[in-house]
């Protein structure tokens, strides 16, 4: 309830805020946000990082999964914070972040002090694959006001998929300058655990018990292999045209039950941007990822791997 109050005051204030110029408005937003997710990261057991569109849902799910199987309770709950640990002491309070508003109220634009003694799971996925799902997501799911806040193209603007994944601001090089920006703040970190994607795609069991034992929570062989089941491609497309998941608002819903592009669970495809492009501008894009630090394992082109 608390953080429902929280949310609320931010938009009284927005609203009473309104004359401010635009810039004005859009950084007190930010900082508003920055604070409401600084007080989430005191609280949190443990932190989730990752840049939007890395596969953090189905991670979530499989956590959810996990977790309600360890308190007994119901599987349409899904973990958001400490909605879990409300009911059950003993399951953690996980802050799921993108380091993005945090930065506006703490300061550290070039440090990761804020996190310091916190234990982090940095989960990441291939920068040509999370663009092109980003665009998906910023066409058909993102709202107005977050594009505008998050500096995307403004709704309604006539960008397609190889404008968006190009863009500076918000496509491959973007992504590639925060995987890097990681890299380099390792030795600022006292606990961090760096996790893949597409190796969540090879042995999701196999990922799961490792955050699960990085993170302090024993699991049993038969309860992970009950959480990614749960958590399979065509069980989550269709809890998410169900709306299965109790109170998970826009997180697991499509945008229009009508198009397959606006939902949530889309593709889950492992090299999947290659379907979008020709050689040439996929040679672009491999020139881009080539930028990023070695130890992320970009560097090749992926093979395409079915959903």
């Amino acid at each position: 309830m608390a953080d429902k109050a929280r949310v609320a005051a931010r938009f009284v204030i927005l609203s009473l805020l309104r004359w401010l110029p635009a810039a004005r408005r859009k950084a007190l937003e930010r900082w508003l946000r920055g604070r409401e997710e600084y007080k989430k990261l005191q609280r949190a057991d443990w932190v989730l990082m990752s840049w939007g569109k890395s596969g953090r849902t189905w991670l979530r799910v499989m956590l959810s999964r996990a977790y309600t199987q360890l308190g007994n309770l119901p599987a349409s709950e899904l973990l958001d914070f400490d909605n879990l640990k409300a009911q059950h002491r003993q399951l953690p309070a996980v802050f799921f972040t993108h380091n993005n508003y945090l930065r506006d109220y703490t300061g550290n634009w070039q440090s990761k002090a804020h996190f310091a003694g916190r234990r982090m799971v940095l989960l990441v996925r291939d920068p040509r694959d999370v663009a092109v799902s980003q665009f998906f997501q910023w066409q058909y799911r993102m709202r107005p006001r977050k594009k505008f806040i998050n500096d995307y193209p403004a709704d309604g603007s006539d960008v397609d998929v190889w404008q968006f994944v190009q863009d500076p601001a918000v496509g491959v090089p973007r992504i590639v300058d925060y995987f890097n920006d990681w890299a380099a703040s390792r030795d600022q970190l006292d606990d961090l655990l760096v996790v893949r994607y597409e190796d969540m795609r090879a042995d999701p069991g196999a990922v799961l018990k490792r955050i699960l034992d990085f993170t302090g929570t024993a699991v049993s062989e038969a309860q992970v292999a009950e959480a990614v089941q749960f958590a399979a491609y065509d069980n989550m497309k269709k809890m998410e045209q169900e709306q299965y998941f109790k109170g998970s608002g826009a997180r697991v819903k499509p945008g229009d039950k009508d198009n397959p592009a606006s939902f949530k669970v889309r593709k889950a495809k492992v090299g999947g941007y290659r379907e979008h492009f020709d050689d040439a501008q996929c040679a672009v894009l491999d020139a881009m990822v080539a930028k990023l630090d070695p130890q992320f394992g970009y560097g090749q082109v992926p093979e395409q791997a079915p959903a």
